[in-house]
Order: C-alpha cells, then sequence, then structure tokens
C-alpha cells in the first residue's frame, strides 16, 4: 500500500511540474509568435518590413549564467541587433525615452504611429522604446514576474504584467483603421501589439542590474541567487523580439546621433 501511495504521489508531482512547464512553455510561445509576427506593418513599409526580418535573424544570446555590472564586451548585448537599427536610414524615426510602467507610454508610441502612417504619409516610420526604469519590468516575460514576484516592484497595480497581454481589440479587422474599438485605437494598447506594428523595444542591462540588486536585497530569490546570477535569468527571459541594451540612457545619444527624434 505504501509503495502504491508512493508511486500515486510520483506521479502527481511529475503531473503538477510538467502542466506548469507546459504553461510557461504556451505563454512564451504566443509571446515569441507575436513578436515575429508582423501582420500589422503599414502598406509600402517594404524597408520597415525589411528590417523587421534583419532584425529576427540577429537575436542576441539568452544564455547567461552571471552577468557583471557593467558590460564591456558587445557578445554581453544584443550589439548586432542595435547597429541594424542605427543603420535604418528612412526618415523620420524616433526614440522614446520611457521609464514608468503605469505612464502613457504605450498609448503615446501607439498615437505617434498612428498620425506618422496615416496623417503624414510615412509607412515606414520607426518608433523604438528604450526602456529602463521601472518600464523595463513590462519586458520580462511572466515566468520571471512569478517567480520573483516582480508585483512587488512595479506596484499593485501589476498584479501580473497585463502590458504582455493583447487585448480583444487586437482581433478587430485591421483594415478598419478608423475603428475606436479597434487595433490602432486606445483599446490596442499593449506590447504585443505596438510590436505587429513594427515597434522595437530595448531593454536596459542598468536597470536589469538595479532590479536584481533589489530583488536580492528584499530576499525575493527563490534559488538564493547572487546578483549577477538573477541579473542573468531576467537578461535570459526578456520577452522575444526585445533589444538588449547597454544602457538605455547611454543608448539614446547613439540612436540620436543616428537620425532618431527624441520623444519622452
Amino acid at each position: 500500500m505504501h509503495s502504491n501511495r508512493r508511486t500515486a504521489l510520483q506521479t502527481l508531482g511529475i503531473g503538477l511540474a510538467s502542466a506548469t512547464a507546459a504553461t510557461v512553455l504556451s505563454s512564451e510561445t504566443t509571446i515569441a509568435a507575436t513578436s515575429s509576427k508582423r501582420d500589422l506593418l503599414p502598406d509600402g513599409a517594404s524597408h520597415l518590413g525589411e528590417l523587421m526580418a534583419r532584425l529576427d535573424n540577429v537575436r542576441g544570446r539568452r544564455d547567461f549564467k552571471t552577468v557583471p555590472m557593467i558590460l564591456t564586451k558587445p557578445n554581453e548585448w544584443d550589439d548586432k541587433a542595435i547597429k541594424e537599427l542605427l543603420a535604418y536610414r528612412p526618415a523620420p524615426k524616433q526614440a522614446w525615452d520611457n521609464t514608468k510602467i503605469d505612464g502613457a507610454w504605450l498609448n503615446l508610441m501607439r498615437n505617434s504611429l498612428n498620425a506618422q502612417i496615416w496623417s503624414f504619409k510615412h509607412p515606414n516610420f520607426l518608433a523604438v522604446s528604450v526602456t529602463h526604469g521601472s518600464a523595463n519590468l513590462a519586458l520580462y516575460d511572466e515566468h520571471i514576474w512569478d517567480k520573483y514576484q516582480i508585483t512587488k516592484l512595479a506596484g499593485d497595480k501589476f498584479k501580473t504584467n497585463t502590458l504582455i497581454i493583447e487585448t480583444k481589440a487586437g482581433s478587430a479587422d485591421p483594415k478598419s483603421f478608423e475603428d475606436p474599438e479597434g487595433v490602432y485605437s486606445p483599446h490596442d494598447n499593449s506590447i504585443p501589439a505596438l510590436m505587429r506594428r513594427g515597434v522595437v523595444f530595448m531593454a536596459c542591462h542598468n536597470a536589469i542590474w538595479e532590479q536584481s540588486s533589489k530583488l536580492h536585497a528584499r530576499g525575493l530569490n527563490p534559488d538564493k541567487l547572487s546578483v549577477e546570477q538573477i541579473a542573468a535569468e531576467l537578461t535570459n527571459h526578456l520577452l522575444p523580439g526585445v533589444v538588449l541594451t547597454p544602457g538605455a540612457v547611454a543608448t539614446m545619444p547613439e540612436l540620436q546621433m543616428s537620425g532618431f527624434y527624441y520623444a519622452k
């Protein structure tokens, strides 16, 4: 009887672990599919489409074991992707300085896209989110949010990472760009929705390091890792399609020297 009970408990444990792993995998697969699905690029955005394809082919490392406080080697960040962005020639292009997870950053970028594409007729308009501060928390996947209780850093408004969940409006007809409840409306302010439109989200290593230090100091560290190890895990779980920078504030001048207009 004891043997049967032990076997049953082991089977139950394996089943629960498999179910949890399947849930995480399903979530991450969905996000990955969204980041590579650019079905909302405007007509005539051939240059933007080509850039998105190149970015998909130069994905950076996500197998770090530890990372230092200051990055010094190009293979420690997404150097090739950043160079692709710096080399993008069509104008205009805009770099958003986004710092607050509970701010209006997604809404502002959506409004800018809409006016550039349909008002000023610039289908190849490129917007990048130079993300740091608490806004950087939105660029981690659900696994990190659950494991490290990221809500304690993000605030009570964010019990989960709601900014990576595309809304019902995301399934509306993309041809109806004037639909007040459609994919281009305030009802679809989400990271996946903007990725589908060609927005590039850039993560900040300095923010990752500082957030890792806070998690370590507060004891939100279930595996008892060092700050260097937590920072590595957070880096490895950035949303697919996110471009890792050695530092957002330092990357902004590089973008501006390449013709990006600063926006806040």
